[in-house]
Parts: C-alpha cells; structure tokens; sequence
C-alpha cells in the first residue's frame, strides 16, 4: 500500500470513472485499474463496483474512501508545514462559500485575488454548510466562509464581518406603509423563507421566534433554493422575506424601496472563515483572511456587533 495507491481511489472517487481518473493521475487507465486492484487485494475488499456506470463506491468502500482522504489530508500537512515553517506562500487554497454569502461576495473576492497578484491559486466552490463541514474534515476543501459560530471543537473559526437583517415587504402587503417592521407581531405565514437545507433559514426562524404551529395563514407557502427567488416571489405575492445587509446593498434602486429595518431591534449574522483546527498553512490562510475582509464594508467588520449575533 503507497501513497499513490490512495490517489488513485480518490480519483476515481472524484470523477466515477476510470479512463477520466487516469488522465487527471497521468496514467495509462490499465495502471491506474492494476494498481487499485492490488490495493484492494491488500485491504481485503472491493471498494468499486465496476459494474455500474457511472462506476460507485461499495457500502463500504464509501467508509474505506473516506478515511483514505483524511490520511492523504494528513500526508499533506507534513509538506505544507514545512512551507509553512520556510514562509513560502505558494500552491492551491480551496475555498467553499455557502449560497447565501456567495452570490454577492464571490465577484468582489474574485477582484481582490486579482488584485493581490500573489501566487496563491484560489478556488472556489459553492457548497451547503453541512457539506462544507464535511469535506474540511476530509481534506477536499481547505476552508470556507459561512454563518456562524459553529462551537466545533475540530473547527478553527475567524470572524469576518457582521451584517445586519432587513425586511422585504411586498408593495402589496399592508405592512409596506410601515417604516419599521415589528417582528413580534409577524406570523410564519407572512414570511417567504427559503429551504431548510440553509442556515439562513434557521437564523430567521430564531429572529422571529416562529412556530410552525403557531402559522394562522392557511394558504400553501413557497420554500425557495435561493434568496433572488424570494424577492421576486415578493415582489408579486403579499408577505416579507428576510435578507441579509450585503444582499441588500446589492439590490437596485427600485427594490431599496421596499427594505425596512426591524422596529426596536439590532440583530446581525456572523460570516466567518473555517477551517480544521490542524490546518498548517497560517501563513497562506492569513492572505486569504485579509483578502475576503478587503472585500466587505468596514462598517461590517465591527467587532462589537457580535452581541447582536443571532445564533444557528
């Protein structure tokens, strides 16, 4: 069993399919096929089921690939801390962004990068929370920027900024006339929230203290993938929807109008950058950190904001 040999399962992992794994690994597809072969001789069980196409992983060579990337996450740290130690700042950052930050941070970030000029690669991806968590721990990502906190005790958190929510009243809603938005009095019927796969959603709920039980409306609500959904689900539909302060700084002078603040009320959500905690390359990490800030309002970067944070 050799290092080699574990790249070539997560390659074939990654892509489901043999001649594709073998170009990424720049082998011939007989080698790279051979040498899992022999690895899985060595283990003692299949991992591929070759006769599916796509080609899967068994039950359990999905358990034996998701140690292997752990293992490799762990090989790669050896080299990466000495890089570290020698302060060379070079190689690939893999970054995943959740879907409610990435939409209007991702532009700006990617301007940043280009801006820096240094010889970090940055790549990335936009990925649920649960999903991020998952493949920092396994080494496919090597962070990622979401709501937080999170208190994992294998997690290393930064805070980045602190954006505030704001209500997205439909100019056919009564409420519209309001210039503040008391959210004590709100009912989960009038809310448009999005899937509950988001952590946004889960921030909102607590905000509103709703209760699904507690709904008066009878009529069938819309859970939406994306905010920009929600606000042209708004735009026609009686209701509210809650958005985030960088999302609605984005918004065109037209929908400005229909933003209201919360009566009586400062309540904000903490976007930070994760990590694993044995993450070694502090150096590389630091660029990235001063990178995503540059990208966001100074306003926003207030550390005394983090009381109003309103938890997962």
């Amino acid at each position: 069993m050799n290092i080699q040999q574990l790249e070539y399962v997560v390659a074939v992992d990654n892509f489901r399919h043999f001649a594709k794994a073998a170009e990424v690994c720049c082998v011939t597809q007989p080698t790279l096929s051979m040498m899992i072969q022999k690895f899985e001789e060595e283990v003692g069980a299949k991992i591929f089921d070759r006769s599916k196409h796509p080609v899967e992983p068994t039950p359990t060579g999905v358990h034996i690939i998701s140690q292997i990337r752990i293992s490799l996450k762990h090989f790669r740290q050896i080299k990466e801390l000495v890089e570290n130690e020698q302060n060379m700042v070079k190689g690939v950052f893999r970054l995943g962004i959740i879907p409610t930050v990435a939409s209007y941070l991702v532009p700006a970030l990617l301007q940043k990068r280009h801006e820096a000029g240094n010889s970090i690669e940055l790549v990335l991806k936009e990925v649920t929370t649960s999903n991020m968590i998952n493949e920092i721990l396994t080494g496919t990502l090597d962070g990622g920027i979401l709501a937080g906190p999170l208190y994992r005790e294998e997690l290393a958190e930064y805070p980045l900024y602190y954006e505030k929510f704001y209500a997205y009243v439909s100019p056919h809603d009564e409420i519209f006339k309001e210039k503040e938005i008391d959210i004590n009095k709100m009912d989960i019927s009038d809310i448009w929230l999005l899937e509950n796969e988001h952590c946004l959603r889960g921030q909102i709920e607590r905000l509103c203290k709703l209760k699904k039980e507690k709904a008066t409306g009878t009529h069938v609500k819309y859970e939406s993938g994306s905010i920009e959904t929600l606000l042209h689900v708004v735009d026609c539909n009686p209701g509210i929807t809650i958005i985030p302060e960088m999302h609605a700084m984005g918004l065109s002078e037209d929908k400005q109008d229909n933003l209201r603040p919360f009566k009586n009320m400062t309540a904000v959500r903490e976007v930070s950058v994760i990590t694993d905690k044995g993450y070694v390359r502090k150096t590389m990490l630091n660029i990235i950190l001063d990178i995503v800030r540059s990208s966001v309002p100074k306003s926003m970067q207030d550390p005394s904001l983090k009381q109003y944070v309103v938890e997962l």
